[in-house]
Order: C-alpha cells, then sequence, then structure tokens
C-alpha cells in the first residue's frame, strides 16, 4: 500500500504544484514533524497570513508602546506580543524601562488582574483571528458584569478568510493552486467559511489537523484536485472541525463585535476583515478612550515581513534573515512570533 507522501508525488507528477498554508501553527508543525522534506520538489509549500502577531499594522505596535508608557497604565499581553519592535522599541524594552507589561494566558486573566487591582488601569491587546475572539468578547461581558471601570481593550482582531480573498483579488491568484486552511480558526468558523474562495475563485480548500498524517492528507487531496482540474473544499479534520464551525462562539463574538475595514501589515486595508466593539460596549475600547490611531502601517527597511506573510517571498529571499534579524535580535514579527513563518525556516528550516 502507497503512503500518503508516495500519493502526493504521483498526483504532482508531471506538473507544478504550488500550495499555501494559511496558518502559522501548520507552518511550525510542517517543519518540525519533517512533512516538508517528504515532498516532491514540484510541490511549493508558501505560508499566509495566518500569524496573528505577523499581520498586526505597525500603528498598533506603536499604541500599545505609547500606552505602555502612560502613568498608572498596566499592558496585558500574550506573550509574543512582548518582543514585537515598533518605532520607539518593543514592549519588553519599554517593561526594562519600568512599564507595567503583564503576560497573560487568556483575556479572563487580564479581567482578574483588573478587578484585583482597581488603582490600575489594564489594557488587554486583543490580537488575534477568530480562535481567541471569543475569549476576549467574553471577558469584555465578564467586566460589564463586573462594572469595571479600569479594565479595556485595544482591539487588533481579524478575520481569515477576506485576507484570503483578498491575496487572490490582488493578483487573480494565478501562483496558487489551493489553500490548506487553518484547524483552530475553523473550529470556530467552520468549514464552509471557505466556500466563497472555491466559488468566486476556483481554488481548493481543504482543511487539516495538524498531526503529519491530517496535515498529509490534505495536502494529499489538494494535489489531486490539481490533477483532476477539480477544485473544491474538503475537510480533514473532521474530528474538531464541523461544516458550520461553533454556533456558540460565533453567537457570543457577534454579540460584543461587528465587521469593521481593517489594516493588515504590507496588505493596506482590507474591508470586513476586521472587529470591532458595538456600541454597546465601546467604553471598554481602548484606543477610543485614550485616542490613539492603531491602523497606521509603516515600512521597515530592509524587512520583507509583509511579503512573507503573503507568499510573495520566502524567509531566504530576505537579506536581513540570519544576517541581522535572527531570535534574539529580531526584526520584524515573522521572526518573533513562535508561529512566525522566519521564525519557523531559522529553527527547522536551515
Amino acid at each position: 500500500m502507497s503512503t500518503s507522501a508516495e500519493r502526493i508525488a504521483e498526483a504532482c507528477a508531471g506538473k507544478r504544484v504550488t500550495l499555501m498554508e494559511v496558518c502559522g501553527t501548520h507552518t511550525v508543525s510542517l517543519f518540525r514533524s519533517g512533512v516538508r522534506g517528504m515532498l516532491p520538489p514540484s510541490l511549493k509549500l508558501l505560508s499566509g497570513p495566518g500569524c496573528p502577531v505577523c499581520v498586526t499594522a505597525q500603528g498598533y505596535i506603536d499604541a500599545a508602546l505609547e500606552l505602555a508608557g502612560r502613568q498608572g497604565v498596566t499592558i496585558a499581553t500574550y506573550g509574543d506580543m512582548v518582543r514585537v519592535p515598533g518605532r520607539g522599541g518593543s514592549l519588553a524594552e519599554a517593561r526594562a524601562r519600568g512599564a507595567d507589561i503583564l503576560v497573560v494566558y487568556s483575556a479572563i486573566d487580564a479581567v482578574r488582574w483588573a478587578a484585583q487591582h482597581p488603582d490600575r488601569q489594564v489594557v488587554f491587546l486583543a490580537v488575534g483571528f477568530e480562535t481567541t475572539t471569543p475569549a476576549t468578547a467574553q471577558a469584555v461581558l465578564d467586566a460589564e458584569e463586573q462594572q469595571l471601570t479600569n479594565f479595556r481593550v485595544l482591539t487588533a482582531h481579524k478575520l481569515v478568510v477576506p485576507a484570503m480573498l483578498a491575496l487572490l483579488a490582488e493578483d487573480g491568484g494565478a501562483h496558487l493552486d489551493g489553500f490548506l486552511c487553518p484547524g483552530h480558526v475553523s473550529v470556530v468558523i467552520g468549514s464552509e467559511a471557505y466556500r466563497p474562495i472555491v466559488e468566486r475563485h476556483g481554488k481548493a480548500c481543504v482543511v487539516a489537523g495538524f498531526e503529519p498524517a491530517s496535515m498529509l492528507a490534505g495536502i494529499e487531496r489538494l494535489c489531486e484536485m490539481k490533477r483532476d482540474t477539480a477544485p473544491g473544499l474538503d475537510n480533514r479534520y473532521t474530528v474538531a472541525v464541523k461544516p458550520e464551525g461553533n454556533p456558540h462562539a460565533q453567537t457570543l463574538i457577534d454579540k460584543v463585535f461587528e465587521p469593521c475595514d481593517a489594516t493588515w501589515r504590507a496588505m493596506g486595508t482590507i474591508p470586513g476583515s476586521g472587529l470591532r466593539l458595538r456600541a454597546a460596549y465601546r467604553r471598554f475600547d481602548a484606543a477610543v478612550h485614550y485616542g490613539l490611531d492603531t491602523e497606521r502601517d509603516d515600512e521597515q527597511g530592509a524587512c520583507r515581513c509583509g511579503e512573507v506573510i503573503q507568499g510573495k517571498a520566502e524567509p531566504k529571499d530576505c537579506p536581513l534573515f540570519g544576517n541581522g534579524c535572527t531570535p534574539t535580535n529580531p526584526v520584524g514579527p515573522c521572526m518573533v512570533s513562535s508561529e512566525g513563518t522566519c521564525a519557523a525556516w531559522y529553527k527547522y528550516g536551515r
């Protein structure tokens, strides 16, 4: 009986196939598990805009740094955000200068800390896709129930599908044959959420988990669709992902947030790709309360992180990769985040 890797090679025989793994966790898992090394040379995998930290606009990082410098403010954040460089350094450097930076495992931890420290203004950096958005929504509801006046969120939550559509709309997506769709996000939004990508652009979409067998099965199915010229939608992560997703999580998100235009690093403003607090919860919006601009985006010199997250370049194409930009001295967020493409290439792919 042939293996998945052998069947992938057979399906790709005589043709070039280019796929994009959207999720940063897939990028790391493909390297760490050795799956990348099992694929035929004719199959190219590109990384997409699936690392939440990596796609966050520079203006948001600078706004967080500005807040960190204010008297009486505590910044609560997931760990990956601490070392992302802004124009004024990083949150780690701000902490060394005396800023109060609290690393939390969930938004609920930030609410709990705010309740225990009423003398501090706590701002939670709400970064992430649909995976982490329900937790932020619940945190806002908890803060409202407790009538907290010292808790706010600086929102940069984003939606995956609009970004995928934007990538295809920019150049027709001619260089992509299909997407290996993210597992975690799909648990929330469901596999049917990718239907517009198939119907509007004729690009194959397969949801996969993060174990080697699941990723190989997803890649195999995408290659079969390419071979048969029959792009479609498939789900190879049925143990966790349903067609309709998680209705409870979706309802929670919809109660607290509403869609809005959002700026993505190097991708510009993508209509309907972000989430902002609804009017009923706007008092928890740190950007509104402090008058911050989080949507500005700036170029970072020779750093090509913006191209990497769009599949336009690979880390090795960047002149800074491993040459001035390393995990201990990152220039761009792709080298900082545990889901960053450059970090994965540096650790596993050099």
